[in-house]
């Protein structure tokens, strides 16, 4: 794996703990899904828990994440698939979250 792939993946881990007071967070690189070089980080799923998410829409928790983001997702990062939760939601939930969709594609270097 590059040096730059383990910088996007740090930077969205390191951005996301900065701004939100977390109880839990898992960010999944997800780019060997799709049709992308192997070694790429361009798709990624966030898990995150925080307090800051309750009485929030999810609509605006997504917004929430995207401002905080916005770098990345100006830059090499070309889909996020976001899970946030308030601790009561993800208790209910049992700490599981939704699986991500196959790509059609696969990636580039399973072919």
């Amino acid at each position: 794996m590059s040096q730059q792939a383990t910088t996007v993946k740090n930077s969205i881990e390191q951005k996301l703990a900065d701004a939100f007071n977390l109880q839990h967070l898992d960010v999944l690189n997800e780019s060997h899904n799709h049709n992308v070089p192997k070694g790429s980080e361009s798709h990624f799923k966030v898990t995150l828990v925080s307090e800051v998410f309750a009485n929030v829409r999810p609509v605006q928790r997504h917004q929430k994440v995207y401002a905080v983001l916005s770098e990345e997702l100006a830059g090499s990062v070309h889909a996020l698939a976001i899970h946030a939760y308030t601790p009561e939601e993800w208790q209910t939930r049992f700490g599981e979250v939704p699986m991500s969709p196959p790509c059609m594609g696969g990636s580039l270097h399973d072919r």
